[in-house]
């Protein structure tokens, strides 16, 4: 009897640990990329799960906001934002390249949004437990981050 349970456990374990390991993901590669939908709006969280980075849902189900927000809190206070005041419709992608950085398109492929000012090559995003999200370099220097773009919320250590 016990060495049946044994499998079914180890196994139940294992899963545990894929699905926390998922869940935090706080660094992305060049070519990763997230699309707007209304069944899942977080890509990144911070090492803490303080702040979520990805597409916050608008009033109209069709719009999004490619944000940073707290994600402990019900009402997902938002506190850096891309693109102004011009929301992303449903099926819009963004992507981490070399050369532009975070790379927000339509679904129809029509650039909506990209980090400007970049001079050298990005190597990856990473997302901190200040909020802070910052693309660096192969030498890991920081190359832009979204605090030097603040929106109307301005966090501790901003």
């Amino acid at each position: 009897m016990a060495s049946s349970i044994l499998p079914f456990l180890l196994y139940s374990l294992i899963l545990q640990f894929i699905c926390v390991v998922a869940q935090t993901k706080s660094i992305i590669d060049i070519g990763d990329s997230f699309t707007a939908q209304t069944n899942n709006s977080t890509w990144l969280l911070s090492p803490s799960g303080d702040f979520a980075f990805g597409f916050l849902p608008l009033e109209d189900p069709d719009s999004f906001l490619l944000s940073i927000w707290y994600a402990k809190i019900l009402n997902k206070t938002v506190v850096w934002y891309a693109n102004g005041d011009n929301p992303a419709p449903k099926g819009s992608k963004v992507v981490l390249t070399y050369s532009d950085g975070l790379v927000l398109t339509s679904p129809n492929g029509d650039k909506l949004w990209n980090t400007e000012g970049l001079s050298i090559q990005v190597s990856r995003g990473v997302f901190n437990d200040t909020g802070n999200f910052v693309l660096e370099d192969v030498e890991f220097n920081i190359l832009w981050e979204t605090f030097k773009f603040p929106s109307d919320t301005m966090l501790p250590s901003q």
